[in-house]
């Protein structure tokens, strides 16, 4: 597990601040109530970042932040001190944000910028501006989010990045540009991305107060206007991938099945054609089929539905587990599954699916009273190319029935 080092000399309030940490996050703490000890720890630890107070009795004018900076650690300054120069004087040095310590809001808030920062961590940042050295300076803004960053000079760099890596979710970029402009390259990027998948942050010096309205009007998701302060930018950028996540969750919701966790039906049938067009027009080969649990009925009247549905759940986990990353699993509804096997050629198709049929025969699961609970499944597929998506899926439908009248536990697959 990772460490937080919380560096305090109030200890009661370290005690509070600690056990919020690690009752909330999956965060170790370790306390430091001076500066010795500050230093004794950063010897013996590495840390995801360092929460600082700092006014301690051996350092009583911030030495520690300096301190701490040397060894490159992520900070956040705690402090009551409401001083407005005081606090400028910090947010100038390289840390993440300077937190007040009054109230419980104030914990509240340290609380969800450790989550933010480390959620950070998973998402990815395209910074396009032609000017190195402000370039360089957003890298440094970004990096300490604790995002990852990719950083370009100019519009058709940025393209190029996103076909490269189209799992970037956040594009910063500046209005004037050579060779393809901010507004310019959000209408491009607008083409290939809608604002769920992707958000991008204007950034200009322009005095012309129609510059905002046109990059929002043409697809951008927020302005920021030279200068701004590293906290505005730093809550604008998490406020961004926020949104994005919210987005993500929701789209998340609608599209798996709430028993299993696995795609719904709706989800298979709205993301499954482009791919098998896809790999129809490429000749890449791929397998379709129908799985169904055998005698589902039975055993739901005998055990119930509770047991019938620890029943689905257990089966989905195997399929899961069995198939390569990259291939779909979808339950379709009760005890029915689809399975989608991606560039996987006929014989080998025919080895995979036969493999499934056998673990579950030999599988048990244990019900509540102890015992344990055979099945065995039936499975139709398709391992050809059919004329149609929906004539794949109807003749795999076609084979489970085939199937189940061979008398279950079989594969057919022609």
């Amino acid at each position: 597990m990772e460490r937080i080092l919380l560096v305090e000399d109030n200890r009661s309030l370290a005690k509070l601040l600690a056990k919020k940490i690690t009752s909330t996050l999956p965060f170790e703490v370790d306390v430091a109530h001076d500066l010795k000890e500050v230093r004794l720890f950063m010897r013996q630890y590495s840390y995801f970042m360092t929460l600082l107070e700092i006014r301690l009795p051996d350092a009583p004018n911030g030495e520690v932040v300096d301190i701490v900076l040397e060894q490159h650690l992520p900070i956040i300054v705690l402090s009551g001190n409401t001083d407005k120069a005081f606090r400028k004087s910090m947010l100038e040095k390289d840390i993440i944000d300077y937190v007040g310590k009054i109230g419980i809001e104030d914990i509240e808030f340290i609380l969800t910028t450790i989550d933010r920062l480390s959620k950070n961590r998973g998402h990815k940042v395209l910074i396009v501006d032609d000017s190195m050295t402000f370039r360089n300076q957003l890298q440094r803004m970004v990096k300490k989010l604790f995002f990852q960053v990719y950083a370009v000079a100019h519009g058709e760099e940025a393209l190029k990045m996103l076909e490269e890596h189209p799992d970037i979710q956040i594009v910063l970029t500046d209005y004037a540009m050579p060779v393809m402009d901010g507004l310019e390259l959000t209408k491009a990027i607008r083409k290939e991305f809608p604002k769920k998948q992707l958000s991008i942050l204007a950034i200009s010096s322009s005095k012309d107060d129609e510059t905002s309205a046109k990059f929002l009007k043409n697809g951008a998701t927020d302005f920021i206007k030279k200068p701004f302060s590293k906290e505005e930018f730093s809550c604008r950028l998490n406020n961004a991938i926020e949104a994005l996540e919210n987005i993500n969750a929701l789209t998340d919701h609608a599209d798996r099945d709430y028993l299993t966790g696995l795609y719904n039906r709706s989800h298979f049938f709205k993301s499954m054609p482009h791919y098998v067009t896809r790999a129809t027009e490429e000749g890449e080969p791929f397998a379709i089929a129908m799985i169904d649990i055998d005698d589902f009925q039975s055993i739901h009247d005998t055990y119930g539905h509770h047991i019938a549905d620890q029943l689905v759940v257990y089966l989905s986990e195997l399929l899961r587990s069995n198939t390569k990353e990259g291939d779909m699993v979808a339950h379709f509804d009760g005890e029915e599954f689809c399975l989608l096997l991606k560039a996987c050629p006929p014989q080998r198709a025919t080895e995979v699916l036969e493999r499934l049929r056998s673990i579950a025969k030999r599988s048990l699961l244990r019900v509540d009273s102890g015992e344990e609970l055979s099945f065995t499944i039936s499975i139709g597929a398709v391992l050809e190319h059919q004329d149609s998506f929906e004539e794949s899926i109807h003749q795999a439908d076609m084979r489970l029935y085939a199937a189940k009248n061979s008398g279950r536990d079989h594969v057919v697959s022609a």
